[in-house]
């Protein structure tokens, strides 16, 4: 089963492939999308076309994106839901339903620890996904939310909710 973990912002994208077979996680590809410079409305677009490609490419048979926590800048929590509902668009739009969790369960779920700090979820993730080269914080986010989401339904046969 393959699973894409997606870290939403608007300058950098997180996404992270993994495969998973029974409780074995296998690396695939991660990288970011950068939304580059322009109105809010391209940048959206270039997240779009982006991920979409991203899709095509590696076929994912599930998604799972992390939620948006609101901070003190509203305009800049307004511009995060923004992106936030691109990653959530474009699975829909290749028919996949998605996973959606808070940043601290991905940490607990990956590190052990819910208010782990990157440096702990970069190392962890490295740990579970053996020689992995991971593209950036953003990527390692993303790569945490597939792991989380894998561990999440691993109970469950994945096969059934893809």
């Amino acid at each position: 089963m393959r699973v894409l973990g997606i870290d939403p912002g608007l300058r950098f994208l997180g996404w992270g492939v993994i495969d998973v077979d029974g409780s074995r996680l296998r690396h695939v590809a991660n990288g970011i999308c950068e939304s580059g410079q322009g109105t809010l409305a391209a940048r959206l677009l270039s997240l779009h076309v982006q991920l979409s490609g991203i899709f095509r490419t590696w076929q994912p048979e599930l998604a799972a994106v992390e939620q948006t926590f609101v901070n003190k800048d509203a305009a800049g929590t307004l511009k995060l839901g923004q992106a936030r509902g691109i990653a959530m668009l474009v699975p829909a739009q290749f028919g996949l339903d998605v996973g959606e969790y808070a940043p601290n369960t991905v940490k607990k779920t990956v590190v052990g620890v819910g208010h782990a700090d990157k440096r702990q979820v970069d190392h962890m993730v490295k740990m579970q996904l053996p020689g992995v080269k991971i593209a950036g914080p953003d990527a390692a986010d993303a790569l945490a939310i597939a792991i989380c989401h894998a561990r999440h339904v691993g109970g469950r046969d994945l096969r059934m909710l893809a």
